[in-house]
């Protein structure tokens, strides 16, 4: 995939923090905790930012913003680490490695390479709510239906229809947060604007919502839909976006891959513009079927650089399903031949790895020895990283 042309981009460090009162709508918003302005670093900005107004006299969102320089938060804060923002300590180190990578980038040869990030923010977690940075427990009955379709290639398989893959193995979509979280690349969100409408595309799988403002009612709940039905409001220079009318088909981990979340959930998004080249973003996921509790994630979207989201082509040119389908197909026969000869084994797991790159057995599918249906040898690959 052709990547971005690299340029250096200072590192600016906004500082502040602020949250807004709780907006109430219907079900999940009454929830909701109030935006967290993590952007700011955790110290009180001079005076308020003067959110920009469309013509029509709406805050103005519009732009082409990326979760790029969310790059080192993780999404649970680690156990030996307390508060929502780091110590002196490591976030000097944080600032040093963003640096570091920049320079990196700067100096890699060729053309293919990941995005990378150009500031660093010193959130210790993606995970604003509850406060310990961590997210709630999984109920015992979303525990009892995991399943390896969850985790697609990540998995061990077996696959013997596309349903066993995931709506991102399978180019379809990686949900609404999984559309956001940062990855190695792709990670762009366009934003346009027009009188009772905000529409926000995404850069990988090439998805496009429309956030109507109008104040128009959901649809009916009979209607479910990948990306659900979303409805918004302004609340002083914030946007909060209800959506409702889910499926059990996505997850909400990275690139939209993990345990699924139930039809029943319903989530509430907050943008506002906090700076000229800061939108903080936050999502509350509710979903009592899956999670002990409602638990929200917050984080801050820059400027993409080059301002255009790059083609992401696909379904277009997917071999993935098909490739992976054959390797599963190559493995049933092996199995056959095996007992054929008196051998009899374990069904070997779509992440067998090449033992010359050190994953313990050799590869399966169609590409021989050394080569695993998942595409990479040396064993299965961190969640949401298949793109590397």
């Amino acid at each position: 995939m052709t990547k971005r042309a690299l340029m250096a981009v200072g590192i600016a460090t906004v500082i502040a923090i602020a949250s807004l009162a709780t907006v109430p709508l219907s079900g999940q918003g009454a929830s909701a905790p109030p935006l967290a302005i993590t952007a700011y670093n955790g110290t009180a900005p001079d005076k308020p930012y003067p959110a920009p107004k469309t013509p029509w006299g709406d805050p103005d969102l519009q732009g082409v913003w990326s979760s790029d320089d969310t790059q080192g938060i993780p999404m649970q804060r680690p156990q030996n680490i307390s508060g929502l923002y780091q110590s002196e300590e490591l976030w000097a180190a944080r600032q040093k490695q963003t640096q570091a990578g920049i320079q990196n980038a700067l100096n890699a040869i060729g053309t293919f390479r990941g995005d990378y990030a150009r500031r660093a923010f010193r959130q210790t977690s993606l995970i604003v709510d509850p406060a310990d940075g961590r997210q709630p427990a999984i109920t015992p009955a979303a525990e009892k239906r995991r399943a390896s379709r969850d985790r697609g290639t990540f998995g061990d398989g077996p696959f013997n229809t596309p349903e066993d893959f995931t709506l991102y193995d399978r180019c379809i979509t990686r949900g609404i947060v999984g559309s956001v979280l940062r990855v190695v690349y792709g990670n762009g969100n366009r934003i346009v604007q027009a009188p009772g409408m905000v529409a926000i595309s995404y850069e990988m799988i090439h998805d496009t919502r429309i956030l109507y403002t109008d104040g128009r009612p959901h649809v009916n709940q009979s209607i479910r839909q990948y990306l659900g039905d979303s409805r918004a409001r302004w609340v002083g220079d914030e946007l909060v976006v209800e959506t409702t009318n889910l499926t059990d088909k996505t997850s909400i981990g990275l690139n939209g891959n993990g345990l699924r979340h139930s039809d029943q959930m319903k989530i509430t998004e907050r943008f506002k513009r906090v700076a000229d080249d800061v939108v903080q973003y936050q999502i509350t996921i509710d979903d009592p079927v899956t999670y002990a509790s409602p638990w929200t994630i917050s984080l801050p979207l820059t400027p993409l650089e080059g301002n255009i989201l790059l083609p992401y082509e696909c379904h277009e040119g997917n071999l993935a399903l098909m490739q992976s389908l054959s390797a599963e197909r190559a493995e049933d026969r092996a199995l056959e031949e095996d007992l054929k000869k008196g051998i009899t084994r374990a069904r070997r797991p779509v992440q067998d790895g090449n033992p010359q790159a050190g994953g313990g057995g050799r590869g399966r599918g169609a590409g021989g020895a050394g080569a695993p249906a998942g595409g990479r040898a040396g064993g299965a690959p961190a969640e949401g990283d298949q793109e590397r």
